[in-house]
């Protein structure tokens, strides 16, 4: 795995538009190998079984793993371990190139890279949730911002949205940081916006109706700070998760969590004060939106 990640990573610091898609395809073979598991075998075999015939569908659409099953994974747990480490993280190196595809691309001729650079961000964010913790630099917040402005092409402007929540959910901190940037007005300056296409709209509001729900993040903090120390004396606890232990954590439903989980990823907002904050710039319109939120329950619910 790390001979695949030492070749990406080349790829993606080349600062060559035909290497940096070549090292985004290796990085999505290797996500790809972790979601993705290998058809079980049968202990009973049909005729076509035993002739080696299978159907398009089977072959086509291998059977995923949830994120239950990761945790016993050992390319998911080699995978996961590499990720803690500053050296084979893969958003950290991933953020660098998004940058300069930006930088670059200012007649959108990267744009179907930036796009395919912010659906790996998101799978990594995913499979490695404490990698969220780069955006609480405001250089990494300040990049997802940069990519929703109308300057944008609507396919940057809605992976960007999506990115932004993966970012954002579990860590009220990186939360704390979108806001202290303006990240509210950005977003719904671009919402009221009339030359805003109906596609990022539907983005936005998604945003809108996320941002309104209840912050619970779900990272445990260590009970001690001794414990989460390694080698080189770091103590942060969101860099100390076993795969999993963390698994455990994020599949894990209805339990109470530790009230030392809120120091450790920022200050946690109530809803009421959120709704105050969207109502600064959606005057009226965020009681429509949690209207719609208890109504429809998009997300289980969880205002009842």
């Amino acid at each position: 795995m790390e001979s695949l990640l030492s070749l990406a990573f080349d790829n993606l610091s080349s600062y060559d538009g035909i290497k940096i898609k070549k090292g985004l395809k290796q990085v999505e073979g290797l996500l790809a190998q972790i979601c993705l598991s290998s058809p079980r075998p049968s202990s009973r075999q049909t005729p076509a079984d035993s002739l080696g015939i299978q159907s398009s569908s089977e072959s086509q659409r291998p059977p995923r793993k949830v994120l239950a099953d990761l945790s016993s994974d050992p390319a998911f747990r080699e995978f996961f371990k590499l990720q803690d480490g500053f050296e084979w993280n893969i958003a950290q190196r991933l953020l660098p190139t998004l940058d300069w595809l930006v930088a670059r691309g200012g007649d959108g001729q990267y744009d179907l890279l930036i796009v395919n650079a912010l659906d790996l961000i998101q799978g990594v964010l995913l499979l490695h949730p404490p990698s969220k913790v780069l955006f609480s630099r405001t250089m990494h917040m300040n990049l997802l911002l940069d990519l929703i402005e109308p300057v944008n092409c609507p396919a940057v402007q809605s992976a960007t949205i999506i990115t932004l929540v993966v970012a954002l959910l579990d860590c009220p901190q990186n939360t704390r940081v979108f806001e202290r940037l303006d990240g509210l007005l950005t977003i719904t300056s671009l919402f009221k916006d009339p030359d805003t296409v109906r596609d990022v709209k539907f983005r936005l509001t998604e945003f809108l109706y996320f941002y309104l729900t209840p912050e619970t993040p779900s990272i445990p903090k260590a009970s001690s700070s001794s414990s989460n120390q390694n080698a080189n004396g770091n103590s942060n606890g969101l860099l100390q998760r076993s795969p999993s232990k963390l698994v455990g954590a994020f599949v894990a439903g209805g339990g109470k969590r530790d009230r030392s989980v809120s120091e450790s990823c920022g200050a946690v907002l109530s809803v009421e004060t959120k709704k105050y904050y969207v109502d600064r710039y959606l005057p009226g319109v965020v009681d429509l939106l949690v209207k719609d939120l208890d109504t429809y329950k998009p997300f289980g619910g969880i205002l009842s």
